[in-house]
């Protein structure tokens, strides 16, 4: 559902004064102003106004806010649950009555001037396409509108992102080029990555580059363009499945940037038949030897995870047992379960032991894998064909 004019529900609670427009000034009273009531367009208040006056709504009908999303609302009644996602004026509902989101909808059209735009079919660019026990989440025509953009429609395809042996820097030596350029191809692409994180990796990378870039990080742009183009269709499709819980994987490499010799850590969660959180980072610290790198990576997956746990208790979906985060590196788990500082770990940042806390509390356990099977490689460098689609594979896309 769509809110007509959003903005000019919101009721202010500043004083603000406005001159009297062109064609309603009141005759005898030109030097006096008007008083604004209610929020007009460009006014910085505006937003949050909306927000105000929309939030106080659903609580009124009952809603429960999520305190780690705060425009998630939840509403549970006779057995039935309704969820309301807000984006500014763009409401998502869905729930398991008919009935209860019917009610809802007109209680919306009540209070507001609405838009009922139906099934969900498109939605922040990303295109929702439901089947029979699966949905479908790509976003084929923003890929195809960059194509356009930047003149690549009939551009030569490639088969992974970034090539294997690519090892950017700042200074490469190689003549710079037009920033805002470049830096319109990484934004596209960032948003991109909603729906395909086969190319996180890659754009995270080049994002590193958006002063200053050079001939060679342009270039390697482009590639990730023309991997588009040979995989336009691809989003990520999810299953109806009977086990819905959460795990995930994390992963880093060490010293990958060239330039600072700061790591990268990824991780990835899934809820039952695919994933569907990702991220690639550089870290913040430089690691002083793999075990830390791993353990920095796995303390930002962790924290991840303790929040898509606080979501799903919003979404009355209490996980019945420890989120696992599968690690491959066995002495990054032996240092979370160490209650002792040693030599060798002594240096490491004391906040980043709360994944001791975490695991004795059972909210979280981190589980050795094996590095072919760690899902969360593919956001932490450059692979090999043959690897890197079955690990896109993997993640759903």
């Amino acid at each position: 559902m769509d809110v007509k004019s959003a903005f000019l529900n919101g009721i202010l609670k500043e004083e603000i004064y406005v001159e009297q427009p062109e064609g309603f000034v009141v005759e005898g009273k030109e030097d006096k102003v008007y008083r604004l009531h209610k929020a007009l367009y460009g006014l910085k208040q505006a937003p949050r106004a909306w927000y105000s006056r929309i939030d106080d709504y659903l609580l009124g009908l009952n809603f429960e806010k999520s305190l780690s999303e705060s425009t998630l609302y939840v509403k549970q009644h006779s057995g039935d649950i309704l969820v309301v996602s807000l984006y500014v004026d763009d409401l998502l509902i869905t729930g398991s009555s008919t009935k209860l989101i019917d009610d809802f909808k007109q209680d919306m059209m009540q209070a507001f001037e609405m838009t009922d735009l139906g099934l969900v079919t498109y939605f922040l660019g990303m295109e929702i396409k439901p089947e029979k026990d699966e949905v479908f989440i790509c976003q084929n025509k923003y890929a195809k509108e960059i194509l356009k953009k930047f003149g690549m429609e009939n551009c030569k395809a490639m088969n992974t992102p970034m090539n294997q042996k690519e090892k950017l820097r700042k200074d490469d030596g190689a003549e710079k080029v037009d920033e805002s350029y470049f830096r319109s191809i990484i934004g596209c692409l960032m948003y991109l990555t909603a729906t395909r994180p086969d190319i996180l990796y890659a754009v995270s990378v080049l994002s590193r580059f958006m002063h200053c870039p050079s001939e060679v990080h342009l270039k390697a742009a482009k590639r990730v363009v023309r991997y588009i183009k040979g995989t336009i269709n691809y989003g990520v499709k999810f299953h109806r499945s009977r086990n819905m819980e959460l795990f995930g994987y994390s992963d880093s490499d060490w010293g990958g940037s060239l330039d600072d010799m700061k790591s990268t850590s990824g991780y990835c969660f899934s809820l039952g038949s695919r994933m569907f959180s990702w991220c690639s980072k550089k870290q913040d610290t430089v690691a002083q030897s793999t075990a830390q790198a791993e353990f920095v990576a796995a303390t930002a997956a962790v924290n991840q995870a303790l929040w898509l746990r606080e979501i799903l208790v919003d979404l009355h979906m209490e996980p019945r047992k420890s989120t696992e985060v599968f690690v491959d590196n066995q002495a990054a788990i032996a240092i979370s379960h160490n209650p002792v500082f040693h030599g060798k770990t002594k240096h490491f940042n004391i906040k980043l032991f709360f994944l001791r806390e975490v695991q004795k509390d059972g909210a979280i356990t981190l589980v050795y894998c094996k590095t072919e099977e760690e899902v969360a490689d593919i956001f932490k460098k450059p692979l090999p064909v043959s690897k890197f689609e079955l690990l896109r594979q993997k993640l759903g896309v």
